[in-house]
């Protein structure tokens, strides 16, 4: 909520934004108490978290209709998230950590049996930082800081660009994208963390020399063993650009895919769990501390083009954001291919997510079979999913061209679509 608070007055100051919080909240609030329509992915998702999650704090009252699994196509009402934004209009997004609403969430807290206080509430702030950059190709591509993974999805496309490989869809394809991503999660696995505690700048790894000599270090025809620990995740990306172009490329997320599971009696709040990328190992570099911010996946892209389109691109996916990214910039950007194109071609995922353990490399079955055997020949550790396979995430693009269009591509793998207004 105070990154949404930044972001407003950032609308306000910076770019004139005349439209008031009760505006904004107006849809939301709407959409809350008369409801939507359950998605196959929440369906589908209530039912396979119902064991793990239905006896957690709220999660049965919230996320059930009259009791049972929600049923894709069911209207899914939540009055109480509709009251506590219609409080927020009202108050100011800053009750959400200062006023009584903030009191309301810390008695909640309490209830639920979290050590959550309101005192940790009122500390907290959003900060504007300065996103990564890296030049790939001529084209500025920018990703977020630590403590996400936004640096290793620019080591990605960078350790990619230098394998100068001509055409996607291939053995060379795969494999070269497969063993740059490996390099780039071996960087964010050893030193990634709450930048307040790195004892190293992340631009010395998006250096020139840095990435020449990973990609120097690539088996042009093997695969380096693996596989290194996982993180799971999950998130929803959202793009938009408005009609002066400026555009925005952005992530709400809760981690798993409800969060803790934990809903809030009052506000009907759903508690996120980020706080499980925190390692009890006190000589862990991303070991839990007091005001310490966890590792995490969240990650929109943003690309200025050499030829003056803007392109804001991402997914979710948790351990598949880096990958799905460099495969949607690759494919657009580098190889010519049209944007919805880009986002609906077979994908692949290196190591786990959303729960799953499988640390192999997952592959949609659209792929010329003669691609998936040669990857085995090289030591690849190959494993067939679905055509649309819902573990590669759901992505989405959209670009901006100079004299004004704007093209957008929405993933079939999910249910999010483009849409102009």
């Amino acid at each position: 909520v105070s990154g949404w608070q930044e972001a407003l007055m950032l609308s306000t100051q910076d770019w004139g934004g005349t439209l008031p919080l009760e505006r904004l909240l107006e849809d939301a609030i709407h959409i809350a108490e008369d409801g939507v329509a359950v998605t196959r992915t929440q369906a589908e998702n209530t039912r396979a978290k119902r064991s793990e999650l239905e006896d957690v704090h709220g999660f049965k009252g919230n996320f059930f209709i009259d009791g049972k699994l929600p049923a894709e196509g069911a209207r899914f009402r939540q009055p109480r998230i509709a009251a506590t934004l219609k409080r927020l209009a009202e108050a100011g997004l800053d009750d959400f950590y200062r006023g009584d609403l903030a009191r309301s969430i810390a008695a909640d807290l309490e209830r639920a049996g979290t050590p959550l206080q309101f005192e940790d509430l009122e500390r907290h702030h959003a900060i504007r930082l300065k996103p990564l950059a890296l030049d790939v190709a001529g084209h500025e591509i920018y990703n977020m800081p630590p403590p996400t993974q936004g640096l290793a999805s620019l080591i990605l496309l960078g350790v990619y660009e230098r394998l100068n490989i001509a055409n996607t869809e291939t053995f060379d394809y795969v494999h070269g994208l497969v063993e740059s991503t490996k390099r780039a999660f071996r960087v964010r696995d050893r030193y990634v963390t709450d930048p307040t505690y790195m004892n190293i700048d992340p631009l010395e790894f998006l250096t020139a020399d840095t990435l020449d000599e990973m990609a120097g270090n690539i088996d042009r025809t093997k695969a380096l063993p693996w596989p290194n620990a996982a993180s799971k995740g999950d998130t929803v990306w959202l793009g938009a650009i408005d009609g002066d172009g400026r555009a925005v490329s952005f992530i709400q997320s809760l981690y798993w895919e409800f969060g803790s599971g934990t809903v809030l009696d009052e506000t009907g709040i759903i508690w996120q769990n980020r706080g499980t990328s925190f390692s009890l190992d006190a000589e862990h570099h991303n070991c839990l501390k007091p005001g310490r911010r966890p590792f995490h996946t969240i990650q929109p892209a943003l690309a200025r083009l050499a030829d003056g389109r803007v392109m804001p691109y991402g997914t979710m996916g948790g351990e598949g954001q880096p990958q799905t990214q460099a495969m949607i910039f690759s494919r657009h950007v580098l190889h010519g291919q049209r944007l919805q194109e880009a986002v609906t071609a077979p994908r692949w995922l290196l190591g786990r997510t959303w729960g799953a353990e499988n640390t192999n490399l997952r592959i949609e079955n659209r792929f010329n079979p003669a691609v998936i055997s040669a990857l085995r020949e090289a030591g690849h550790d190959v494993e067939e999913v679905g055509s649309f396979d819902d573990v590669m995430g759901h992505a989405g693009a959209l670009v901006h061209h100079p004299d004004g269009l704007i093209e957008g591509a929405a993933d079939p793998r999910g249910d999010g679509q483009a849409a102009g207004f």
